[in-house]
């Protein structure tokens, strides 16, 4: 199934490579890859995570503290948030 980013979600993804980056570029890419290798499981089998706010579900990266939020829309996967688990829990409410 594919797949579209939120603008936001996609800013706060840059955001959180770019810190990573800054830490060390082999971090950022490990970084990279744990949340593409989150979408593809989503991508795989959307309906494996269970719902945590109405159709809201989230899948959790591996090594990171991340989670990708997202809905399943009728022709494609909605990725609200690409997030930290600790951060800001509730600012990806009004995306949807």
């Amino acid at each position: 199934m594919k797949y579209v980013f939120h603008p936001e979600a996609l800013t706060k993804y840059a955001e959180a490579t770019q810190y990573y980056v800054q830490q060390r570029p082999e971090l950022a890419q490990a970084f990279i890859d744990a949340v593409e290798n989150a979408v593809y499981r989503v991508r795989e089998s959307p309906t494996r995570w269970s719902a945590i706010d109405e159709d809201v579900r989230r899948c959790l990266t591996h090594k990171f503290p991340y989670g990708i939020l997202y809905t399943i829309e009728q022709d494609h996967i909605l990725i609200l948030a690409v997030m930290h688990c600790s951060r800001e829990p509730e600012s990806w409410k009004y995306r949807k």
